[in-house]
């Protein structure tokens, strides 16, 4: 027998995996604490590793080398159920690995954003390295057989896998090598040489030649067919200059071996006539097969049976049977026995894979719980709201009633009541009004710092995108790939978005400077000392009798507002500290169905947990109503029967009241704007990061590129020869050529991603409907209550879900979904006795 077929290897490049998985993964999950992001730090830079070690170990050609580039490709089938894959953005790099390097020494490439596109690659690789690792085995021992028909129908197995991964991995025109010409012959010849091995070892077991005649007869076709599929006008350039002779004699070597072994057959059943017509037949065919395949000693030893049996029965026809010797045409086919076929990939490739980022959880399920964690916030965040606006609206009807003030006993040293007394004392202990005055004056360079971060990302857009425009235009239709103006939609998108953030930020900004302004004068007299404020404050007008009815009705209820305050301050702590795991029910379901039914799921836990909170809530807001009746019906007892309403040292403590609900509200308002500022830098910080990243990954394809039509424009030299399909990258065989800079990070849309689909804020107390800016949905958190989700400023942009990133899959980058899992046509049917 001949020697097996090894397909040659695609030649890969190094590139820089750590900052734009690290990137991926930080951004992935940005919860996570300093241990486990330094975890997974340390996991990404193993994995860069991984693939160092093992896209080099593809070239040495022992069977030791296919663990170690099976763990890799686990780790990426691993991965992809860890990350968005889409999102990651990489500028992998292969060569084709059929082309041979033209005379300037450069070899066709692709060079893709994609780790589908890796993976791809990888298992051609794998399939190449298989065949090659099969070649090499020693075929006269039973050891060597048996991994050579393993190895060859795994093989088999990936190409075929790769007639379908291929077109999800690589959207354009993908090199040679991975077209699906070329791996319907791969999968083909896998499959052939897989049942060439079967045929040998039943010759070495001494099978029964009815059975090898069956096998090879199939084998035969299967050459056949290979024969055809290389012989394609898109292929037939491909391979190397003995494939084509060696499958072709190979296809009449088989054709030989079944008309030898059905001849034995023949003569065991004494059909001499027959067994002549099929000498005859295999002795011609035997020089086909050395003829074709170029090799004189190529199934040597058969050709010699065959000739020698071919005497002995043609001399016992002469002289003692006699029979005549039927038109070969005539003779019925021994039949066909299948046993190679191709199979299917395993998961996991590898005996003992481990995975890397064992403490990453599969990404649906991470999408799963922040979007439930988003959902429970926002319900906690809107009940707690109902609360503090109802406090908020009890506060200002009792400081325009001047209560608890105007019952109070008047303190001698400040001239306040006691609890303006007390109210003037947190005043000062919080800073003063000086305290708001430098929260207020940081604003300004907050904003300028996200301004800023977001004007430089577009910047860097609109360079990308006047690059491109520049050379489409110089190359016309020879450049072909995709325009940055359909790439990019999708992060102009996200750009508008965080325009209109900065935008609502400053009409919040407006909206805080407008109350404190308004406020300014009450809260400067809460910041002064207890004599200063008592010199500002006029003469009393007289005092209150404390025992009188409407007197202690006043304090009888003021008693009752205390009460409901603490009551909700209660309730809304309850609200914060409510929590739950969904983990285990995901899951359970990710297991049972493969898939999440987060809003389901969610909402009935949620139910279970929150419901008696929402109950005490609706209790209390409905529970103010008639104390707040009560309290002003009391009031006007109390005017009627003291007269004391409406003096000079009532309208200040009504004022003083209010300026000390509007200093809480606006500290709390400051702390909130100067919290969102900051968070939002992070977000730009990041968004700014996957623009660099995607930038580099298009200048990287742009210059592979342009040295293709480089080297398309110096080959048109007479005679003119055919242009190289225009989306390959002609570049240096020397290795890789990318330079030593970020791989690009992924910028593709995820279902559940950290950016605001909508941008809404607060209207504050006393603001009316026509305040411009948008009402507010409280911002979810992940793990407890906002304290400032009352505030006039857009919640925190991570917070929400649903913002796309990046271009549509499909256009730059790759398309996420299933692969057509084709399988081939064989019979799988085994000669009895096998």
């Amino acid at each position: 027998m001949s020697k097996l077929l090894g397909v040659p290897l695609k030649k890969p490049s190094e590139v820089d995996i750590i900052k734009p998985l690290n990137n991926l993964i930080q951004s992935t999950y940005n919860g996570a604490s300093a241990e486990e992001k330094a975890q997974y730090a340390e996991a990404v830079n193993e994995f860069s590793k991984q693939r160092n070690t093992a896209i080099w170990k593809f070239f040495e050609k022992y069977e030791t080398s296919l663990e170690i580039v099976y763990a890799y490709y686990d780790q990426i089938t691993a991965l992809e159920t860890k990350i968005s894959v889409s999102e990651l953005q990489i500028p992998f790099k292969w060569k084709d690995a059929f082309d041979k390097g033209s005379i300037f020494g450069n070899k066709i490439s692709l060079t893709h954003t994609s780790l589908l596109y890796e993976k791809v690659c990888v298992l051609f690789n794998i399939a190449a390295l298989q065949s090659s690792v099969a070649a090499s085995q020693e075929l006269d021992t039973d050891e060597g057989l048996k991994l050579a028909i393993k190895l060859l129908q795994q093989s088999a197995g990936i190409f075929q896998y790769l007639k379908g991964a291929t077109p999800a991995a690589v959207p354009s025109e993908p090199t040679p090598d991975l077209s699906q010409d070329t791996l319907i012959v791969l999968q083909a010849l896998m499959v052939a040489q897989a049942q060439e091995v079967f045929i040998l070892k039943a010759i070495k077991d001494n099978m029964k030649d009815q059975i090898i005649a069956k096998l090879c007869c199939q084998g035969e076709e299967f050459y056949a067919d290979v024969l055809r599929a290389m012989q394609k006008e898109s292929v037939r350039s491909l391979w190397e200059k003995d494939w084509i002779p060696t499958v072709a004699g190979k296809q009449a070597g088989f054709h030989a071996l079944t008309q030898l072994y059905q001849s034995l057959v023949c003569r065991s059943a004494k059909r001499i006539g027959e067994e002549i017509a099929r000498l005859r037949n295999a002795v011609d065919l035997f020089k086909a097969a050395q003829s074709r395949g170029g090799n004189e000693t190529y199934l040597d030893e058969y050709f010699s049976r065959a000739k020698r049996n071919l005497a002995e029965s043609t001399k016992d026809n002469e002289f003692i049977y006699n029979e005549m010797i039927p038109d070969l045409s005539t003779l019925a086919s021994p039949g066909k026995a299948q046993l190679a076929k191709p199979l299917p990939l395993a998961t996991p490739m590898a005996s003992n894979f481990k995975d890397i980022f064992s403490a990453l959880v599969p990404v649906e399920l991470h999408r799963a719980l922040t979007a439930s964690d988003m959902r429970k916030n926002e319900i906690v965040n809107t009940e707690i709201m109902k609360l503090r606006e109802a406090t908020q609206t009890l506060n200002a009807v009792l400081a325009s009633l001047n209560l608890p003030a105007a019952v109070e006993q008047t303190d001698s040293n400040s001239g306040l009541p006691p609890s303006l007394r007390e109210k003037a004392n947190e005043v000062r202990e919080k800073g003063g009004i000086e305290h708001l005055k430098t929260m207020l004056k940081d604003l300004p360079e907050l904003l300028n710092r996200n301004r800023e971060i977001l004007d430089e990302t577009e910047r860097l857009l609109d360079e990308e995108r006047d690059s491109d425009n520049q050379l489409r235009a110089q190359f016309k239709e020879r450049w072909t790939r995709i325009s940055s103006d359909k790439l990019t939609e999708m992060f102009r998108t996200n750009s508008k978005k965080y325009r209109e953030v900065i935008t609502n930020a400053i009409e919040a900004d407006k909206v805080v400077r407008q109350k404190f302004e308004a406020n300014q004068k009450g809260i400067e007299l809460l910041s002064m000392p207890p004599e200063q404020i008592q010199q500002s404050l006029p003469s009393a007008s007289g005092s209150v009798d404390p025992n009188c009815s409407s007197v202690q009705r006043l304090k009888q209820l003021m008693e009752a507002v205390e009460t409901i305050k603490a009551e909700r301050d209660a309730v809304e702590l309850e609200l914060k500290s409510a929590t739950f795991n969904m983990k285990d029910e995901f899951l359970h379901a990710l297991q049972k169905d493969g898939a999440i039914d987060e809003p389901a799921l969610s909402l009935s836990r949620i139910g279970q947990v929150l419901s008696p909170l929402q109950a005490q809530v609706k209790e209390s807001v409905e529970r103010q109503a008639t104390l707040v009746a009560d309290i002003q019906s009391a009031h006007g007892a109390f005017v009627a029967e003291t007269g004391n309403c409406g003096s000079s040292r009532d309208k200040l403590y009504q004022e003083l009241a209010t300026a000390y609900d509007s200093y809480i509200e606006l500290s709390g308002n400051l702390q909130e704007g100067t919290k969102f500022y900051n968070d939002l830098t992070q977000l730009l910080v990041v968004f700014q990061n996957k623009i660099s990243d995607f930038v580099f990954a298009r200048k990287t394809e742009k210059e592979e590129l342009l040295k293709d039509l480089t080297t398309e424009s110096s080959r048109q030299a007479p005679p003119a020869t055919p242009a190289l399909p225009s989306h390959y990258a002609s570049t240096s065989g020397s290795g890789s050529d990318i330079p030593n800079a970020p791989a690009t990070a992924a910028a593709a849309p995820a279902p559940n991603v950290p950016y605001p689909a909508q941008v809404h804020m607060p209207l504050p107390y006393g603001a009316s409907a026509n305040v411009p800016y948008p009402t507010y949905v409280p911002p979810p958190m992940p793990q407890s209550f906002n304290p400032y989700a009352t505030l006039p400023y857009p919640g925190a942009p991570y917070q929400y879900g649903g913002f796309p990133q990046g271009p549509q899959p499909g256009n730059y980058g790759t398309y996420p979904g299933s692969y057509a899992h084709q399988q081939g046509g064989y019979p799988n049917q085994k000669p009895p006795g096998w």
